[in-house]
């Protein structure tokens, strides 16, 4: 699984990190560059966006299915699987819809990762 991700990230030009992790920003699975900044993978800034799809969703709106930061030097997304989050980290440049298109293939590992998570 960790190669495929790795082969994935390979396909984006600009996109630093994939990270697969569970609603409390745990990492489950994660494919990196060494560009990749770290502050950014940890779980104390990737469980915000568990808090932020729970606000979201007083809206009224329905359900959130991703969320699109974008800071001076990096972008993040981040698609609501839960309880699984998938977190892509890219540089300010990256295409931001190639990095959506990957949901698609990041979609059939999920699976069997949401059970163990579930489970745990």
């Amino acid at each position: 699984m960790k190669k495929y991700l790795q082969q994935l990230l390979s396909k984006v030009d600009g996109l630093l990190c994939i990270l697969i992790t569970d609603r409390d920003g745990v990492p489950v699975l994660k494919a990196t560059t060494d560009k990749a900044p770290e502050l950014a993978m940890r779980p104390n800034f990737l469980s915000t966006f568990a808090m932020a799809t729970d606000q979201g969703g007083k809206l009224g709106l329905g359900k959130n299915k991703l969320v699109i930061c974008s800071y001076s030097t990096y972008q993040v997304v981040q698609l609501n699987k839960l309880p699984l989050v998938v977190s892509f980290l890219g540089s300010i440049t990256c295409n931001t819809g190639h990095i959506l298109s990957l949901e698609s293939h990041i979609e059939p590992l999920l699976g069997d990762l949401k059970t163990v998570v579930a489970e745990s």
